[in-house]
């Protein structure tokens, strides 16, 4: 793949993602003014987390990273990969049925891994019945993660990058439903999980069957294929189960302070922006275009493709970082100021979304990086990494609250980043002239720091002269667009005089989509 026709993946691919983070936006805003951080918004917050997290464990974060791979060198190399298709279908669907029951027979135990602090008041009865409803969710969501492996493979993009708007849609019909009939808001927001996870699976089942695959359910064959799949995702999938720990951590740390567990979940929407546009697209195109490559000794494009991949994601996330640390207030009070929420509501989140701003390159930089170790199939070391990692985030988030706390738990997420990064980089060293960046991307480095330096500046400035602007109810949203806005114009200006990027890149490959 062309580095051309790679960022145009990276495009394709953020420009969806970038719909969908917003409409997550308004998603939230709705349910900020309708809940605020009361023990409903908090109890469904935590039931909503353990099938999105059992999902990241058994299949985004550790079996499609070791699938995709497979699945990409038998497509390149016409290897029977319907076979490999239909054997992980039907594999991955039996152990999620099985667990899907023993998780929902087991419900109160896993709300209390989660938030223990809940335990003694009514946050914690609301939990386990919200999770009951919403647990089911994991089978027809891991499964769409599978789907949309194969989808991503065969270059469809737009089709899997779809699915989790249709989610967000569902959940805002289903607040203003739920608002106009009267019905309990919390018990409506259970109820939407399930119901938009048998509509993004039957979308995705959808698109992967028009590429001639109709995968079914089915007694799961134990095939060399499938043991070899287990063998490499085995790693992987500890290694997932240990980013959800930290993830764990989180939870409990903050679950001791009423409100703290909607605070960490409000900002980490606003943090997951930027990850999610640039990561998801780095990760989703990256993995299958380097597997592609080294699978035919194409070392200098898989390294054209890795550095564009690093550049791409440095430019568009360091000032995202910046941003979030610059004017986390402004954001967090514009977007979720009414309502039911409170004013001490936005000092605490935009102190944890500003304490997420300094660790969000790490953060996307590890999805540039883990797929240079995913399309070797090398799963173990970044195991390793993981662990490093997990104990890293337990000492500070446990360590700090009592001196600083429940912003430990942010500040041990952000911490465990930065660990995690310098590990994939220093273990990168030796897998070959596809993991090291090229000379350009250490050119466009500095470049893109100072530029994010002066944007920083503007900001600070500009948030004061519109501070009267951004207290006003009735005026506060254009002087959110006009500040975001200064600031991306700002941005771009510096980085066009310098020659980040070749911004003429961008536009060449958008007038190229468009046709």
């Amino acid at each position: 793949m062309k580095a051309g026709r790679l960022v145009r993946g990276f495009l394709t691919v953020g420009l969806w993602t970038l719909g969908s983070r917003v409409l997550g936006f308004v998603r939230d805003m709705m349910m900020a003014a309708y809940l605020g951080t009361g023990p409903v918004a908090e109890a469904f917050m935590v039931a909503f987390s353990l099938p999105n997290m059992f999902r990241r464990f058994f299949a985004e974060g550790a079996f499609n990273m070791a699938f995709v791979p497979m699945f990409a060198k038998r497509v390149e190399a016409g290897e029977d990969p319907h076979g490999l298709a239909r054997d992980a279908f039907k594999g991955l669907f039996a152990v999620l049925f099985l667990f899907t029951i023993i998780g929902t027979i087991a419900m109160p135990w896993l709300v209390w891994a989660m938030a223990a602090g809940f335990a003694g008041d009514a946050r914690f009865d609301m939990a386990v019945d919200f999770g009951r409803i919403t647990f089911i969710y994991i089978l027809f969501v891991s499964l769409v993660a599978l789907l949309s492996g194969i989808l991503n493979t065969f270059g469809k993009f737009t089709e899997a990058s779809i699915v989790p708007i249709l989610m967000n849609v569902m959940f805002i019909l289903a607040m203003m439903a739920a608002n106009y009939a009267g019905w309990d808001m919390g018990t409506t927001l259970a109820w939407t999980v399930p119901a938009t996870g048998v509509v993004q699976f039957g979308f995705a089942w959808v698109a992967a069957r028009k590429l001639g695959y109709t995968l079914l359910p089915g007694r799961p064959r134990m095939t060399p294929e499938l043991k070899r799949l287990l063998v490499i995702a085995g790693p992987a999938v500890l290694a997932g189960g240990v980013v959800q720990i930290n993830l764990l951590v989180g939870r409990q740390v903050a679950s001791f302070t009423e409100g703290a567990v909607a605070w960490l979940s409000y900002a980490d929407r606003l943090y997951q922006l930027p990850l999610g546009v640039v990561g998801i697209a780095i990760g989703t195109v990256l993995l299958p275009t380097l597997s592609r490559h080294l699978r035919a000794g194409e070392e200098t494009e898989g390294r054209e493709s890795f550095s564009r991949g690093a550049e791409f994601a440095l430019f568009l996330t360091l000032p995202s970082a910046v941003a979030l640390v610059v004017i986390a207030p402004q954001l967090i009070s514009v977007l979720y100021d009414r309502g039911a929420w409170r004013a001490e509501d936005t000092v605490a989140t935009a102190l944890v979304l500003a304490i997420y701003g300094v660790g969000l390159p790490a953060f996307v930089l590890q999805k540039v990086l883990q797929p240079v170790f995913y399309a070797r199939e090398d799963t173990r070391r970044p195991f390793h990494y993981a662990v490093v990692s997990m104990v890293v985030n337990a000492v500070a988030a446990i360590g700090l609250m009592p001196l600083i706390g429940f912003s430990a738990a942010a500040l041990g997420t952000t911490i465990s980043g930065w660990v995690m990064l310098g590990q994939l980089w220093w273990g990168a060293r030796n897998l070959g002239k596809a993991a090291r960046p090229d000379a350009r991307f250490w050119k466009s480095l500095w470049k893109i720091a100072v530029a994010c330096a002066v944007m920083g500046v503007q900001l600070v400035y500009t948030a004061r002269w519109l501070a009267p602007m951004l207290a006003d109810h009735g005026a506060r949203w254009g002087a959110l667009g006009l500040l975001c806005g200064s600031g991306i114009v700002v941005y771009f200006a510096v980085a066009g005089l310098l020659g980040i990027f070749g911004l003429a890149e961008f536009k060449a490959n958008l007038r190229r989509r468009r046709k």
